[in-house]
């Protein structure tokens, strides 16, 4: 079985953090679910697994949750 694509999320700044966005990416539900996730170590970024929610991500990082992916797109140069 394939995974799923990774989508791209933009946001305007150069920089976001890993619980924002997961939320904001529907990787999580809302910020609570967040922590959970990270906790977990369910949450990886490029490959790796993250277990800080403040963690920033910047322009091509690629986070996952099991076989949903996603991948940061910063407008802001």
């Amino acid at each position: 079985m394939t995974k799923p694509p990774i989508r791209d999320v933009q946001i305007a700044d150069d920089m976001i953090r890993l619980g924002q966005f997961l939320k904001l990416a529907g990787l999580a539900e809302d910020g609570s679910h967040a922590k959970e996730l990270i906790e977990a170590d369910e949450v990886t970024v490029n490959g790796r697994s993250e277990t800080r929610r403040g963690a920033q991500l910047h322009n091509g990082d690629v986070v996952a949750v099991g076989d949903n992916r996603a991948r940061l797109h910063a407008t802001a140069r």
